[in-house]
Parts: structure tokens; C-alpha cells; sequence
């Protein structure tokens, strides 16, 4: 059976309770890995003193909203010197992981046209990601409607990208919970880009027979009914949506991952208080447990791709 620390990205309750605090929470909760929105020598070091690794980094102005996609020349070259000066930091504290939601800063721009400026940005970006030896992992929230702008959340996208840049330090952060609100098998998805899996979120997607009826697979006009929702699905934590686990793990093991299942809580039953956030992560951990034994050495990204 694979053997996989569970990690988790840090919810808004947590994060106003500070590092410290989530950081003692995690080791006592068995939490081995947390994903983090900056590292510097102050996060790292309360990392070291609970015990805990660090899991997946966010790319400095590259979550959302990023200037890497825009129409402005001398942004573009701001953002990339950016990442440049984060990578430098990051790998000097032992880094791995670099996650990025590639969504343009005018989220009406046309895939096509973002395409058409990534490759003009990106490749330095992976350059320097290859020069610093860290790990780029595109995360495949589609974006906001009614375009779903970011970049590398269908198979079609992803397979133009890779074929663009094909290195080993451009990848993918697997999260099946997109896939399934997109109407994509999540294990097929992995028998086409497993090699490219850097990175993989625990969450999940419940489809709502009732809500699909009424609206098909598109947003709902009149609003939805739960939080992280458009409609027709909600995302849930693991266990609790479509998400086959043991055929996932048994496919990520194949595929010879070994890096953290980080739980992304994002889910209606868990959310708006610090008591809800961690009664969350507790029920998903428990279940991911079940899927993927811990393992108390190992490195986080699968690199060997």
C-alpha cells in the first residue's frame, strides 16, 4: 500500500490563528505537511520545531488574477523577476513545490489569447524553476464563470502546454474534485498525465442529481444553495463526493507518486467557524488515512518523472 503524509492548505480561520498555532495543531492532529502562501527562514523554522514538512508554495502573483498573462509588457517582466527572487529564496530553504492557478488579471480574456502570452512568459519561469531545482504544479480550478479562464484545466489545454514546454519541472497539481465538476474522468486523467503529477490535493466534488436537473452544467441563475458551488455541484472533503480514493491510490502508486495528499478544505458542512474548519480537516484526515498509510520519511514532490 502506498505510504503518503497528509498535509493540508491552510483554511481562513487557521490562518488567522497564525503559523504557530496551526503548526502545533497539525503535529497533534496528524497533519505531517502544510502548503503555505510564502516560505522564508521565520516559516521554516516553526515548521522544524513541530516536526512538519513543507508541502506546495504559492508562485508569488501567480494564484489568481496573475500578471504573467496580461496585456502589459513591463508587468509581465515584473511578475517573472518576482518569481525569480522567490525561487532563489525557496530553494536555498529546501523547497520542492511550486504552485501556480494560472487565471488571467481580466478574467473575460479568451484562453486563446492567454495561451498566445504564456508562451511568451513561461518559459523563463520554468528556466529559472529548472535552475533552482523546484517543481511548477498547475492547479486546474477552472476559474470564475462565464469564461473559466485559468490555463491547464482540460486535458486539451494541458496537452498543447506540455508539448510547448515539456520539462520534468512543469507539472500538474492533481485535484480531482475539478475534474469531476468538469465532467472529466479523474482516472483517465491520470493515465494520460500521470508522469506529470508534482503534486495532489485531497478534496472532492458531490454532483446534486436535483440541481443538475434543474440547471444541466451550467451555473445557477438564481444562486446556489451551498458554499464552493455553482449549482449543480458542491465540493466536499474526501469521501464525501464521487471521488473513487482506492482506485486513485492505486493509480498514484503505479504511477510511482509519493508525495503528500494535502487536504484543500473547501466544503459547505465544514466551514465558516475554526471549531468547523478543524472538525474538517480531522474527518478528511481520518479518511485518507484509510486510503494512504503515512510514511515518516520521504521526500514531497514526486520528482523522478
Amino acid at each position: 500500500m502506498m505510504k503518503n503524509k497528509i498535509g493540508m492548505r491552510i483554511p481562513p480561520h487557521f490562518g488567522t490563528k497564525g503559523l504557530e498555532y496551526t503548526a502545533k495543531w497539525a503535529k497533534e492532529n496528524g497533519i505531517g505537511v502544510l502548503d503555505l502562501p510564502y516560505l522564508d527562514e521565520d516559516v521554516q523554522n516553526i515548521l522544524s520545531d513541530h516536526g512538519l514538512e513543507a508541502g506546495s508554495i504559492d508562485g508569488k502573483g501567480a494564484v489568481g488574477g496573475t500578471a504573467l498573462l496580461g496585456e502589459d509588457e513591463e508587468k509581465r517582466a515584473q511578475a517573472v523577476i518576482a518569481l525569480k527572487n522567490q525561487f532563489q529564496e525557496i530553494s536555498t530553504l529546501g523547497g520542492k513545490v511550486i504552485f501556480m492557478c494560472l487565471v488571467p488579471e481580466d478574467s473575460l480574456q479568451p484562453v486563446s489569447r492567454s495561451l498566445e502570452i504564456w508562451k511568451q512568459t513561461f518559459p523563463e519561469v520554468v528556466r529559472l524553476a529548472e535552475e533552482h531545482d523546484l517543481y511548477i504544479a498547475l492547479e486546474g480550478w477552472p476559474g470564475p464563470a462565464p469564461l473559466f479562464p485559468t490555463l491547464g484545466a482540460t486535458p486539451e489545454v494541458l496537452r498543447y502546454m506540455f508539448k510547448e514546454i515539456p520539462s520534468n519541472h512543469f507539472g500538474i497539481n492533481y485535484d480531482p474534485s475539478h475534474l469531476v465538476r468538469l465532467g472529466i474522468d479523474p482516472l483517465k486523467f491520470l493515465e494520460e498525465f500521470g508522469s506529470k503529477v508534482l503534486y495532489c490535493h485531497g478534496k472532492d466534488t458531490l454532483l446534486l442529481q436535483q440541481e443538475q436537473y434543474d440547471s444541466g452544467h451550467l451555473p445557477s441563475v438564481f444562486g446556489a444553495k451551498y458554499d464552493f458551488s455553482e449549482g449543480p455541484w458542491r465540493y466536499t472533503i474526501p469521501g464525501e463526493g464521487e471521488v473513487d480514493w482506492r482506485k486513485t491510490a492505486a493509480k498514484l502508486e503505479q504511477l510511482g507518486y509519493t508525495g503528500p495528499v494535502s487536504i484543500e478544505l473547501e466544503d459547505h458542512n465544514y466551514w465558516g467557524s475554526l471549531a468547523k474548519e478543524q472538525e474538517g480537516i480531522k474527518t478528511a484526515k481520518d479518511y485518507l488515512k484509510t486510503i494512504f498509510q503515512e510514511e515518516k520519511t520521504g521526500g514531497i514532490a514526486n520528482v523522478n518523472h
